[in-house]
This record gives structure tokens, C-alpha cells and sequence, in this order.
């Protein structure tokens, strides 16, 4: 019944998450839920109210601009020269997305042959592998290692695979791991793309969830970083908007064309209301991504001192809400942490093959759930 595509696929990790809490809640078990990073705060009241206003103008009714709004493209410009100090054309350097997710998922079908390659982190964000097989390219695999800092070793790509490469997804502050990218390495990115052709798709949707004075910077911000690639980026962790489906890619017109004329023929923009939102937010008062942020480091301390005080070393992240930390058996782990002690982790494997080993907490539970869930951990004796 379905197309062979379908078979290439790998079930999504997050529905299987899904399924398995759904059982544990037909049993009655009272689940801790830090698998998933959907933020628990709520989205700031005036970008509510600027939804609820533009609902209202029937103007607002239409199908929108496939590009987005062009006050949205401007206030997408000025939060970037604002924020990284980095100018861009409203009306050919920002383009508006249903999320990051979406532009993600859509890139590698501008740019993909059958049979060329993408290279992807692992682990990482599901969505670069299954975006390249939708695309029927390949993935290659740049392992993530504690070793490395969770950076990728751009050297030890192999020749052959770099001549056939299209596409390099970066992600830093990086999901799963909490890494952030040093002095450095976005110039060891530009000029790898440059020398060899490959156009690079950097996520940065977790830039402004960050701790201990740590800004985040962007990808843009390298010299040269325009001529070869584009930032994804979204205002749902940011602005505890997961559900409102609104981000945006910038930087390389040419890379932005490509991937608008593949949304044109798939999807008919972002509701202008949701779009009006988002120029509320992000020209707004900042001090809502503050708050959030010393929320998410009690939070993060929380947990990272109370796994110490179980026996388990970990890192502290100085960005995202992720929590990455070492264990025997990523699959095992978390089915016994879920069964045993009703507390969801997401598998470190099931961002790719390099996660294995490991497991990821998303901070995005109160500090007492969280404390509650160390101590469940211990009663249990994990």
C-alpha cells in the first residue's frame, strides 16, 4: 500500500515516546514528563493579545504571503541586526516559516539529488535524516563526541563524500547535546563550504535559551557566512510559542529562493494573524526570554545537582533546555526509568546511531516535578 520511500523512513522518535507514555497513563501511573522540549510556560500575554487584535481584521483573513508579510520580514531583519548585529534585505534575506522544523524539513528537495549526499550531526535533530530521504539523498553521519566537545570533524570527511555533498546541517547551542559552538568554528564551517561548494543550513532555534551570562551567536555573524548558507531559526522556544508555528530562515537570497519555490508549491504561508504575533514579539519587551531563562537555570541546577547526588556525572549545559547525560544503554535506560520510576527521558540513539550511550532531559517541568523525579530515580535505584 505505501510507496517504497516510506519504508526508508525511521519511525519518529516522539510518537513512540508518545505511545509508550500513553501505556504508562492507561495504568494509571502519574508521568514525569522531561522527554519532549515543549516549553511549560506560558507564551507572554501581549503576543497573545496581538494575536487575538489581528484574528479580528477580517483583512487578515486571506491566504497570506507565501514569503511572509513584509512587516514581518522587517521585523525579522531588525531582530537580527539588533540582536547579532547582522544586516539583511527584508524582502530577499528572510523568508517566514511554519516553524524551523519546516524549513528544515523542505531544504534538501531544493538542493538534493537522488543519491547525493547531506552531511548531518549524530546525534541530531531527526528531522536532517529524514529530510534527505524524503529528498532521496544520503546521510553522512559527523559523530558528535564528548571528546570533540560535540563538534563535528570536518577534516575526517572523506574525499569522495565531500565532492557529493550538497547540504551541511549545523545546530549550536546544539540539541541534544547542550553543546555550544567555541571562538572559531563557524569560520572552520564557512571556509570548508567555500572551498567545496556545500551549501550550509545552520539551526539555531535554541540561541536565546542560554545560562551563566553565555549569549549565543549566529552563524551570520562569520564573514562570509552569507555567500554560503542560511540560518533557520524560530520563535517557539524562545517565546514559548511550540504550537504557533512561526519562524524564519535568513541570509543567502539565492539558498532562501531555492527553498521558497519548494513551500510555494507545498504550503500556503503563515496565518497573518500568527505572523502579527510574532512582530509583537519579537519587536516587544524582552523581558519575558529573561524570566524564562533564569526559570530554566533553577531549573537546570535542579536536576543537574540532584543526578550528582544520585551518582551520575553531568555536564552543565550553558544553553537549550537539554540535559544530556551518559548511560550504559540508552533504550534500556529509558524504558526502565519510564516504567519503573513514571519518568520520561528521550533515548540518546533515537537522534542517530552517535546517541547511543546516552540519554536527554528536556528542563521544561517545574523545579519540584523535577526534584520529584530524582527522587523517584533513587527510590528505584537508578
Amino acid at each position: 500500500m505505501y510507496s517504497d520511500r516510506l519504508s526508508h523512513l525511521p519511525r519518529y522518535l516522539f510518537a513512540r515516546i508518545d505511545e509508550m507514555k500513553a501505556e504508562q497513563s492507561r495504568r494509571g501511573v502519574d508521568i514525569i514528563d522531561l522527554g519532549v522540549g515543549d516549553p511549560d510556560l506560558a507564551t507572554p500575554p501581549h503576543i497573545v493579545d496581538a494575536l487575538c487584535k489581528a484574528a479580528q481584521d477580517p483583512e487578515n483573513h486571506h491566504y497570506p504571503s507565501y514569503a511572509g508579510m513584509p512587516a514581518f520580514q522587517s521585523a525579522v531583519a531588525e531582530w537580527y541586526r539588533r540582536r547579532f548585529g547582522v544586516t539583511l534585505d527584508p524582502g530577499t534575506e528572510t523568508l517566514a516559516l511554519m516553524g524551523s522544523k519546516d524549513g528544515i524539513a523542505h531544504i534538501a528537495e531544493a538542493f538534493v539529488n537522488p543519491g547525493e549526499y547531506v552531511l548531518a550531526p549524530s546525534p541530531g535533530y531527526p528531522v536532517y535524516r529524514t529530510s534527505t530521504l524524503f529528498a532521496e539523498g544520503r546521510v553522512f553521519d559527523l559523530p558528535l563526541t564528548a571528546e570533540n566537545s560535540f563538534l563535528p570533524d570536518l577534516s575526517s570527511i572523506p574525499a569522495e563524500v565531500v565532492k557529493s555533498s550538497r547540504l551541511l546541517f549545523i545546530n549550536y547551542p546544539n540539541n541534544p547535546t547542550g553543546a555550544i559552538a567555541p571562538s572559531g568554528f563557524y569560520r572552520e564551517v564557512v571556509d570548508f563550504a567555500s572551498d567545496n561548494g556545500v551549501v550550509v543550513v545552520s539551526d539555531n532555534a535554541y540561541s536565546e535559551i542560554s545560562f551563566d551570562g553565555y549569549r549565543a551567536p549566529s552563524f551570520l555573524e562569520t564573514e562570509g557566512a552569507a555567500e554560503v548558507g542560511i540560518e533557520m531559526h524560530s520563535l517557539s522556544k524562545t517565546y514559548n510559542m511550540t504550537g504557533w508555528r512561526i519562524g524564519m530562515a535568513v541570509g543567502n537570497a539565492e539558498v532562501l529562493s531555492g527553498l521558497g519555490r519548494v513551500k510555494t508549491n507545498v504550503d500556503s504561508g503563515v496565518f497573518n494573524a500568527v505572523q502579527h504575533a510574532a512582530i509583537a514579539a519579537l519587536s516587544g519587551p524582552q523581558d519575558c526570554v529573561r524570566e524564562a531563562c533564569a526559570t530554566y537555570q533553577e531549573r537546570r541546577d535542579v536536576l543537574v545537582n540532584g543526578l550528582a547526588d544520585i551518582g551520575y556525572r553531568v555536564e552543565p549545559p550553558r544553553a537549550t533546555f537539554y540535559v544530556w547525560m551518559k548511560v550504559d544503554d540508552s533504550m534500556a535506560f529509558s524504558a526502565r526509568l519510564l516504567e519503573e520510576a513514571g519518568v520520561v527521558a528521550t533515548p540518546g540513539v533515537g537522534f542517530g546511531a552517535c546517541g547511543e550511550g546516552y540519554v536527554r532531559f528536556a528542563i521544561t517541568r517545574s523545579a519540584g516535578r523535577i526534584r520529584e523525579a530524582v527522587e523517584r530515580m533513587r527510590a528505584v535505584g537508578l
